[in-house]
C-alpha cells in the first residue's frame, strides 16, 4: 500500500517524529454539562475520552463527582485527563487524594514529585518518587528522577551513585548512561561527563530504538565540547548525528555555532530541567513502541517541569497530528519561539496542518511565503508539494518540485525525498517514463531508502513488470521496517496481485496487527481471506472495514464485496509459480509458510512472562517468542490490559505470553 498521508515531512529530521493542547489553552473551559444522573455524565465522559476530545471529558468526569465525589476509579480519570491536557495544577488535589492508590500511583506520585521539584523542595520530591508497586519503566523513572533530586540537593556523589546502581533490562542503557552524562555535566564534573557521553554515542544500536533520545544525547555531548575548546572532536559527533538523521535543525544549529566558534548554553541545566528531560526522552522513545496512552502524559509532566522547551512543544503538535487535532497542532506550533532551531520547521508543519483543515489557499500563501525566505531551503518545496498532492493536484505539486530540482546543483542524500515526491506526482499523473527515474534517482542518493524501495517495487508488481526485483525491493523495505504496517501491507498486498493468496494472509494480518484501525489494511485483509477460502472471515474483515469510515469510494467497494463476494479469478493465472519460486511438482503439497517458521526448540521453551521491550509490536514478540506472528492473538487475549487493542502495548510492559501451540 503506497503511504497517501505525508503529514510529517519525510526525510526531515524535524524533532517532533513521533498524544494535547497548550497551557494557553487550559482556560479554555467546556460549557456546563447538562447531564442530571451520575450513570449519564460518566458515560458522556468515558465517549469524550475515547473519542479524544479532553475539555469535554474533563467537563462530563467533573459532573460526575458532584453525584459521587469519593469515587476513586472517576477521581482517576478525571486527573489523568486533566494532566494529559495540559492542566497540571488542576490535577493536583486529585493527585493527593490519589497518592496510595496502587493502580494510580505511577502517575499521582510522579504528579506530586513534579510539584516538589519545581518548588525545590528535593527531599519532598525524592519521597514522593517511592513507589509500593514498580514496572521496570517506574523504575528508570523514579530512579532517575530521584538521582535528580539528589543534584538540586547538591548531593552529586549520591545522585551518581544511584545511576551507577540502576540495574535493568538492555533497554536501560542508553538512558542511564545518558542521564549519568548529563548529572555529571551539570554537576562540574566534564571528565566524566565526556565519558559517559561517549558511551551512549556509541550505543548506536539502542539509538535505533529510541532514536530521539540518542540525538538528544549527541546534541549535548557536541555541545559539551564546543564548551571545552574540541571543536574537531565536536564536529565527529555532528557528523555521526547528521549520517544517523540528516537535516535535524538542532544539529546544524550547533554545527554554525562550530563554525563561528562559539559556545552553546549546555542542554540541560538544574534538577527540574534533568527531570524534564528524562520524561521527554521516555516519552519519544514510547511514540515509536507502542506506549501511546504514556507519550501525552509524560509529555505533559516534562512541560510542566519546564514550560518554555520548544522540542516538547513540538513534540506535543506531533501527537496532536497523530491524533489528527490540527487547530491544537496549530496553536503549539505558533508558541515556538522566533529564536529556536525549530521555527522554521514548526511554520512548515503549521502549514501543512492549515491544509488538514481545508484552509488550502490560506496553507498555500502561508508556504510561499515561507519559500520565498529561502527559496534554498527543500523542506519548503516539499511541504508546498505536499499540500497540492493532499487535493490531487499533482501537476502543481510536479511544477514544485521541478523548481526545487532546479535548485539542487549538487544532490546528496538529504534530498532524496524531493526526487521520491516528484516521482509520486509524475505516477499519479500517469507519466511512468518521468516518474521511475526520479524513484531510482532517490535511491541512488539514499540506496536503502524504506519508502522508496516500497514504492517502487509495488508500482513495479502493480504495473506486472519488474516482478522478482519489485518484490525484493518490499521485502527488503519490509527488513528494515518490520513495524510499518503500511509497508506490511505492501508486501501482502504484492502476493496478492501474484495470485499467492496463503502469503497474503499471513502478510495482511501482520499488517492489520501493527494498524488495527487502518480501512484499507482491513479491506485487504479481507479480499486475501475470500481467494484463500475463509470466506466468513472475509465477511467479517470487510465488515469491520466499513465500519471504520472509510473514504466515499472504498465504502462503496466494501459494501458491493458484502453483498457480492469477489468475482471468480482466472485459475490458471492464479496458480501460476511465483516469480522466485519453483512450482511444487504435480503429486507433492507445498508446504504452508507459517509451519517452515515455527521452530520446535523455541515453542518448548516459551517463558510464561514477558517485558516488551522498546520498538516491539506483538507481532514481532509472538514472532520472536512463540516462532509465529499470527499468535499476536492469543496474547491480546491472555493480558486483560491490553484491552483487545494491539497500541496499548508499551516497552516495560509485563506480558503473559501462551504455552507451545499444540
Amino acid at each position: 500500500m503506497r503511504q497517501k498521508r505525508l503529514m510529517w515531512l519525510a526525510g526531515v529530521a524535524a524533532v517532533a517524529a513521533f498524544v494535547a493542547a497548550a497551557p494557553a489553552l487550559a482556560s479554555q473551559k467546556a460549557e456546563p454539562v447538562p447531564i442530571g444522573s451520575f450513570s449519564g455524565a460518566y458515560l458522556a465522559g468515558r465517549v469524550a475520552e475515547v473519542d479524544s476530545d479532553l475539555p469535554s471529558a474533563i467537563a462530563y468526569y467533573t459532573r460526575a463527582l458532584s453525584f459521587d465525589p469519593d469515587n476513586l476509579g472517576l477521581q482517576q480519570s478525571l486527573m489523568l485527563a486533566l494532566v494529559a491536557e495540559g492542566r497540571f495544577d488542576e490535577a493536583l488535589p486529585y493527585a493527593q487524594k490519589l497518592k496510595s492508590e496502587p493502580d494510580v500511583e505511577r502517575f499521582s506520585r510522579l504528579a506530586l514529585a513534579i510539584e516538589a521539584l519545581r518548588k525545590g523542595n528535593y527531599t519532598g520530591a525524592e519521597d514522593w518518587l517511592t513507589l509500593a508497586f514498580e514496572s521496570d519503566l517506574d523504575r528508570l523513572v523514579s530512579r532517575t528522577m530521584t538521582a535528580w533530586a539528589k543534584v538540586g540537593e547538591g548531593d552529586k556523589a549520591g545522585a551518581l551513585a544511584i545511576m551507577n546502581d540502576l540495574q535493568g533490562p538492555e533497554w536501560y542503557d542508553l538512558f542511564v548512561s545518558y542521564h549519568k552524562a548529563l548529572i555529571a555535566e551539570d554537576t562540574g564534573d566534564d571528565a566524566a561527563a565526556s565519558a559517559a557521553f561517549e558511551e551512549t554515542v556509541a550505543n548506536i544500536n539502542a539509538g535505533s530504538a529510541a532514536p530521539e533520545a540518542w540525538l538528544r544525547a549527541a546534541e549535548a555531548y557536541a555541545g559539551l565540547l564546543l564548551r571545552q575548546g574540541e571543536k574537531d572532536k565536536a564536529v565527529e559527533v555532528l557528523d555521526k548525528a547528521d549520517e544517523f538523521a540528516p537535516g535535524r535543525p538542532a544539529i546544524a544549529a550547533l554545527r554554525e555555532l562550530a563554525e563561528k566558534d562559539k559556545r552553546p548554553q549546555p542542554l540541560v541545566k538544574g534538577a527540574a530541567n534533568g527531570a524534564s528531560e528524562l520524561l521527554l526522552n521516555l516519552a519519544t522513545a514510547l511514540n515509536r513502541g507502542g506506549g501511546e496512552p504514556y507519550v501525552q502524559l509524560y509529555l505533559r509532566f516534562a512541560q510542566a517541569l519546564k514550560p518554555d522547551s520548544d522540542v516538547v512543544l513540538v513534540q506535543l503538535a506531533g501527537v496532536a497530528e497523530q491524533r489528527d487535532d490540527a487547530e491544537q497542532a496549530i496553536e503549539l506550533y505558533r508558541r515556538i519561539p522566533d529564536n529556536s532551531p525549530l521555527k522554521r520547521s514548526s511554520e512548515l508543519q503549521l502549514g501543512l496542518n492549515l491544509a488538514d483543515l481545508g484552509r488550502q489557499e490560506e496553507a498555500v500563501a502561508h508556504l510561499r511565503r515561507l519559500l520565498d525566505a529561502d527559496p534554498d531551503d527543500m523542506r519548503a518545496y516539499v511541504a508546498l508539494g505536499g499540500v497540492y498532492a493532499s487535493k490531487e493536484n499533482y501537476k502543481e505539486a510536479a511544477a514544485v518540485y521541478d523548481r526545487a530540482v532546479e535548485r539542487i546543483p549538487n544532490p546528496d542524500r538529504t534530498d532524496w525525498n524531493v526526487f521520491y515526491q516528484r516521482g509520486i506526482a509524475y505516477e499519479r499523473l500517469k507519466q511512468w517514463p518521468k516518474a521511475e527515474p526520479n524513484f531510482r534517482k532517490a535511491l541512488e542518493l539514499y540506496p536503502d531508502q524504506p519508502q522508496v524501495l516500497n514504492y517502487l517495487g509495488y508500482s513495479w508488481v502493480d504495473m506486472n513488470t519488474n516482478l522478482e526485483e519489485g518484490l525484493d525491493m518490499i521485502r527488503k523495505a519490509v527488513d528494515l521496517r518490520p513495524s510499518d504496517g503500511y509497508i506490511v501491507d505492501s508486501l501482502g498486498w504484492a502476493y496478492y496481485r501474484l495470485g499467492r493468496y496463503d502469503e497474503a494472509v499471513t502478510e495482511l494480518e501482520r499488517a492489520v496487527s501493527l494498524k488495527p484501525d487502518d480501512p484499507v489494511l482491513n479491506d485487504h485483509l479481507g479480499d486475501a481471506y475470500w481467494r484463500a477460502g475463509r470466506k466468513l472471515e472475509a465477511t467479517f474483515q470487510w465488515s469491520h472495514a466499513r465500519d471504520m469510515k472509510p473514504e466515499p469510494d472504498l465504502l462503496a467497494s466494501v459494501q458491493k464485496k458484502l453483498a457480492e463476494g469477489l468475482p471468480a479469478v482466472d485459475e490458471k493465472a492464479a496458480s501460476q509459480p511465483s516469480v522466485d519460486e519453483p512450482a511444487p511438482a504435480a503429486d507433492e503439497e507445498p508446504m504452508k509458510k507459517t509451519e517452515l517458521e515455527t521452530p520446535a526448540e523455541l515453542m518448548a521453551v516459551t517463558p510464561a512472562r514477558y517485558t516488551v521491550l522498546p520498538g516491539q509490536s506483538l507481532w514481532s514478540i509472538a514472532n520472536d517468542q512463540l516462532g509465529n506472528g499470527k499468535r499476536y492473538i492469543e496474547i491480546l487475549k491472555l493480558n486483560p490490559g491490553l484491552r483487545g487493542d494491539p497500541s496499548r502495548l508499551f516497552p516495560g510492559m509485563e506480558l503473559t505470553l501462551p504455552g507451545p501451540a499444540q
